[in-house]
């Protein structure tokens, strides 16, 4: 898009990208069950690690398929997925809620609602050494194209312990990056021997997704919340933020980072 560019008193025009939001309706047997505010792309994935995430499925084999429906219009076309669930699967869950880009537990209708139904990570055998951690962030941004070129997004890296980066998803939406992420690899669950690397601040909500994906350690770029110190502290999880520039804060379970 053309834009008008101010830099040291001098105006101009200019081309930029922009990053894209828009909706995305989840349908489940062709009822709608919610709109997620997302960057298109990995749609389907985002709608397996939704599901998943939000404890509406168990597995991915509790998807039978996921379809875009014919005869969509207007701003529909693109922007619907329809799940099939197996034949003995049922969604257990009343909601019906829109969910803004930013938001990670924004339709939720309970407090109690917010509690992990994961166990406690009981795996002890990931290790990664200092010296390789502090290079993750620099291999996120080799799978950020979209970053790159708008500077509007979030990413999740999920990575191995000497440091090779396995999948990187990007959104507009820090929670949709994660759910696309986990969607990718809802099918090897739970994730005992892989860590997360999220390129900003780490919440409640993406610590909360960690630990039903069964990931041991998450690391983030900027810095963690209340919230995510306690719950990664109650559930076994080595969390680490302010991961740049060579250092990095170590909040909890620090035995997993040599």
């Amino acid at each position: 898009m053309k834009i008008e560019k101010i830099r040291d008193g001098a105006r101009g025009e200019a081309d930029d990208e922009v990053a894209i939001e828009a909706p995305l309706e989840i349908r489940v047997g062709g009822k709608a069950l919610t709109v997620v505010m997302r960057t298109p792309g990995h749609d389907e994935e985002l709608v397996r690690g939704f599901l998943f995430n939000e404890g509406l499925i168990e597995d991915a084999g509790a998807i039978e398929s996921i379809t875009r429906p014919p005869n969509l219009v207007g701003d529909e076309v693109g922007n619907v997925l329809d799940v099939t669930l197996g034949s003995h699967q049922a969604i257990q869950s009343e909601r019906l809620f829109y969910a803004s880009s930013s938001c990670g537990v924004c339709g939720k209708n309970a407090i109690s609602a917010l509690r992990v139904r994961a166990p406690i990570i009981d795996s002890d055998s990931l290790r990664i050494a200092a010296a390789t951690l502090a290079t993750l962030p620099d291999r996120l941004r080799a799978g950020q194209p979209l970053f790159a070129r708008t500077g509007g997004v979030h990413a999740s890296g999920l990575f191995t312990p000497d440091g090779t980066l396995e999948a990187a998803r990007e959104d507009v939406g820090r929670h949709n990056a994660l759910d696309k992420l986990i969607g990718w690899a809802v099918e090897r669950l739970p994730l005992v021997d892989r860590l997360l690397v999220v390129s900003g601040r780490v919440s409640y909500e993406l610590v909360q997704k960690a630990i039903a994906a069964g990931i041991p350690l998450v690391a983030a770029v900027g810095a963690p919340s209340t919230l995510a110190v306690d719950l990664a502290e109650e559930f076994n999880v080595t969390l680490v933020g302010f991961l740049r520039d060579g250092g990095m804060n170590v909040y909890t379970h620090g035995h997993r980072v040599v």
